[in-house]
């Protein structure tokens, strides 16, 4: 059975009754905790103004309807949120009726982000007894090497322990990088205590 598709114009008279519930508007003005007490014609007026807010909401998705590609005559949320996104003065609805990102879209960033993440770390998995950055310099140890980074010139460097003096600026290390370190320092074997400290 086919649906009953055409429109309701608008009254252009006035009536004096309001097409939304004026109890039910009532109820929802007194949930505001900064209004006491609404009047009955304020309680009307802002049932006439929500009346007319949502005509025009409805028209301009209406509007955003008809100027897609293949026209339509019912209204669907993407209209909406069309609408809202392109008219100015319907910009304080951006959060209510946001527009919509297709599924599809959404799995390929999130594929992409994850081959880029995997890509990054692959040269430091070939040898494991080396670090990301040990692995892209070349050198094995980390003790004498000269560190030009940002990190070096922030107040971190190499302690005479071997062990890397960080500063607060410096960002959080590779908790494996911190492992490594401390079981080649073990390796070693020139002391009997491994400095925990990172």
């Amino acid at each position: 059975m086919p649906y009953n598709t055409t429109a309701i114009p608008p009254r252009k008279e006035v009536t004096g009754q309001t097409q939304l519930p004026l109890s039910r508007v009532k109820k929802i003005v007194a949930q505001d905790q900064d209004v006491g007490i609404c009047s009955n014609n304020a309680a009307f007026v802002i049932t006439l103004a929500t009346e007319m807010f949502i005509q025009y909401l409805a028209g301009e998705g209406y509007n955003m309807a008809r100027t897609e590609r293949k026209p339509r005559r019912n209204i669907q949320y993407k209209d909406l949120a069309s609408a809202v996104s392109a008219k100015e003065n319907l910009e304080f609805l951006e959060d209510i009726i946001p527009k919509t990102t297709p599924y599809k879209r959404i799995k390929a960033e999130a594929a992409a982000t994850r081959a880029q993440l995997t890509s990054s770390t692959p040269a430091a998995a070939d040898r494991p007894g080396e670090t990301q950055r040990d692995a892209a310099n070349g050198s094995g140890s980390k003790k004498h090497r000269a560190s030009t980074s940002r990190s070096s010139l922030n107040g971190s460097f190499v302690g005479a322990s071997g062990a890397r003096i960080m500063s607060d600026d410096d960002g959080p290390e590779d908790p494996t990088d911190q492992l490594r370190d401390e079981m080649r320092q073990a390796s070693r074997g020139d002391r009997e205590d491994v400095d925990m400290t990172g």
